[in-house]
């Protein structure tokens, strides 16, 4: 395992970016394929821009008794994670969908205290806090949260996604945050594969700007970003060093949405950004101690 420095700000910043930058890539990608196509398309160009590299820089396979673990981690945090959410957006608001992805932060926070022993002081948690009341601000301003079953399937996304970042954050103690990812990746994508003949008949009929979007959000928002992620859990002293990030995604998705599509933020997303913000600095700079 590398030794543990701030450099993580880094690699979990760039992450964050990336996976708001994603939601864009998506609306785009959504114009010629379904949901369930696009996470099969996007981590299959994921899965080859990995091999390239593993090819070009000679890395082989995981150790044979340590294949199962990537499968059960590519099948919670990209198969699972994606089918899940999938199935979420299609009768939820997205309003809802930011309330509850934002619970992954505080849920792998909670999975690191119980499973990795890890310490949060008091001022951590009221510095989460303060980050998922900023979430609730610009989600509940409008009353735009409803209630059906559409939830439990995103409280599902949100559970695997943060075991999921608690099985990279042991693995990095053996291989290293490229492995752990390219490993976890290729299993995920072997059981999305499902979904792969839905996808066929409407490779045919879709538009350049969507064959461009997934091959974004396959090569950047899969590999790329993923890679990071995983390379900011083996600098970060606490796992919830590098989850809390997740809180800022909202934020940054509504400033790129204004930037490329002149969605004006409402007072919501100034007030609510402000309160992630000020819970991320808190989290950053008054848990040194914990």
């Amino acid at each position: 395992m590398e030794k543990k420095n701030n450099s993580y700000v880094i690699y979990a910043g760039i992450t964050t970016v990336i996976w708001a930058t994603a939601v864009l890539f998506t609306q785009y990608a959504q114009e010629s394929f379904s949901s369930q196509s696009i996470g099969a398309l996007r981590y299959l160009f994921a899965t080859a821009s990995i091999l390239v590299v593993m090819a070009v820089k000679k890395i082989g396979p995981p150790k044979l008794k340590d294949v199962p673990k990537f499968l059960v981690s590519g099948f919670l945090g990209f198969t699972c994670y994606v089918t899940s959410f999938n199935l979420a957006v299609e009768t939820i608001t997205g309003a809802t969908c930011s309330i509850i992805a934002q619970i992954i932060p505080i849920l792998t926070a909670v999975f690191s205290c119980i499973f990795l022993r890890e310490k949060i002081s008091f001022r951590g948690w009221i510095a989460i806090s303060m980050a998922f009341a900023g979430i609730l601000v610009m989600a509940l301003w409008n009353g735009a949260f409803s209630v059906n079953p559409g939830i439990l399937w995103m409280l599902l996304a949100a559970v695997s996604l943060s075991v999921y970042n608690l099985t990279q954050r042991v693995f990095v103690k053996t291989y290293t945050a490229f492995q752990t990812t390219a490993y976890s990746i290729i299993g995920g994508t072997l059981f999305l594969l499902v979904f792969l003949p839905g996808a066929i008949p409407e490779m045919g009929e879709a538009t350049k700007a969507s064959w461009g979007a997934l091959v974004y959000l396959g090569v950047c928002g899969g590999a790329i970003a993923y890679v990071f992620w995983t390379k900011a859990f083996s600098l970060a002293k606490r796992t919830s060093d590098v989850s809390n990030f997740m809180f800022a995604q909202p934020l940054i998705a509504s400033l790129v949405g204004f930037w490329f599509r002149g969605e004006t933020p409402g007072p919501e997303t100034v007030f609510g950004g402000l309160l992630v913000l000020g819970g991320m600095f808190l989290f950053q700079m008054g848990t040194r101690e914990g």
